[in-house]
C-alpha cells in the first residue's frame, strides 16, 4: 500500500485527520487523538499517545511491507491486528462520525 491508499483506508474506517495525521480519538474526548498513523516519505509509523502526552511508536514499516486486508480490515504489516481494543476504537470513531451526521440537513 502507498500513502494515499493507507489514508483512504483509514478515513473510510473511522479515522480522521487531526494534526495532519490520520488519527483515532478516545470516545470521551473526541477532539483528542490517541492513536495516529504518521505517513512519511518511505515509511508509515503507528503511534499511541501515552498518559503523559508523549507519542510512543508501536510499529513502523516501509509502504511495500504494508498489505491491504482482503476483507477491508486493518492492513497487515503494521501489527494493528495484535493491538487489543484497536478495532473497537475504530468502530466507536466510525459510529460517532456516522451519527454526527444524523439530523443535519442534507
Amino acid at each position: 500500500m502507498d500513502r494515499d491508499e493507507l489514508t483512504a483506508w483509514a478515513l473510510s474506517n473511522g479515522w480522521q485527520v487531526m494534526g495532519g495525521h490520520p488519527s483515532l480519538a478516545r470516545p470521551t474526548k473526541p477532539k483528542e487523538a490517541i492513536v495516529r498513523l504518521v505517513l512519511k516519505a518511505t515509511v508509515v509509523a503507528l503511534e499511541i499517545k501515552k498518559p503523559s502526552g508523549k507519542w510512543d511508536k508501536v510499529a513502523s514499516a516501509a509502504y511495500a511491507q504494508v498489505k491491504p486486508d482482503s476483507e477491508g480490515g486493518p492492513p497487515s504489516g503494521l501489527g494493528m491486528e495484535s493491538l487489543p481494543g484497536l478495532s473497537m476504537l475504530m468502530r466507536d470513531n466510525k459510529d460517532r462520525q456516522v451519527f454526527a451526521g444524523v439530523g443535519k440537513p442534507g
